[in-house]
């Protein structure tokens, strides 16, 4: 497929339009299947979503975002969201 012929990436897209190959789930925790998924992009870029809700909302971020939200988290700074 040509690059004119691909839907443009953008936040909130369906996820099924980024294709189901990819996908990885790098922060299961044993809930049940409820899983964050996510997927880098040919660009960079890095797309998550629920795993609940394969075809739902895509989430994309840059990758200066995602790199910032990683190491925020190693560092603490999201520990409000599960206490």
């Amino acid at each position: 497929m040509n690059r004119m012929n691909r839907p443009a990436i953008y936040n909130g897209m369906p996820a099924r339009e980024l294709g189901s190959e990819g996908w990885h789930k790098p922060w299961s925790g044993g809930n049940g299947g409820n899983c964050v998924e996510a997927m880098r992009l040919a660009d960079g870029r890095v797309a998550v979503r629920q795993s609940a809700d394969p075809e739902g909302p895509a989430l994309i971020y840059t990758p200066g975002e995602i790199t910032a939200f990683i190491q925020g988290a190693k560092a603490g700074k999201a520990d409000f969201l599960i206490s």
